[in-house]
């Protein structure tokens, strides 16, 4: 069996829900729904899309290097996003963080997220 290695961002919501920041398979680094939580444990650009899809993508980055990977391996993102009409804003902050990679993409409107005042929440997969 391949070995699993599992990365944790000390976010209070793994213990609760019983998963991973991510999970590395192999040469495969899967990183879970990932919101804008910054190093102080507070959630950062409250109301705005654009940065806490910036800092989710920071968050994801952080765990890529933790596992061994970086943002240039990311071959799939997944974005949620609290209201569709605002979907510019999360593309921005994607197209910055993968303009050269531009990974396999989808995005999609989502009634909620775990609270209210979390906007967008994104996923990765890369191939190291």
């Amino acid at each position: 069996m391949t070995e699993r290695r599992r990365i944790s961002s000390n976010s209070p919501y793994e213990e609760i829900i019983g998963f991973s920041r991510a999970v590395r398979v192999g040469d495969t680094v899967y990183v879970s729904g990932t919101v804008a939580w910054g190093e102080d444990g507070k959630l950062v650009g409250e109301g705005d899309v654009y940065v806490q899809a910036r800092q989710a993508l920071r968050n994801i980055e952080r765990a890529l290097i933790e596992a061994g990977a970086s943002l240039s391996e990311v071959v799939r993102t997944r974005i949620y996003i609290t209201d569709i009409d605002r979907w510019e804003e999360a593309a921005r902050a994607h197209a910055e963080a993968f303009a050269a990679v531009k990974p396999a993409a989808t995005m999609v409107e989502v009634s909620r997220l775990a609270e209210a005042a979390m906007l967008v929440e994104i996923e990765a997969v890369a191939v190291v």
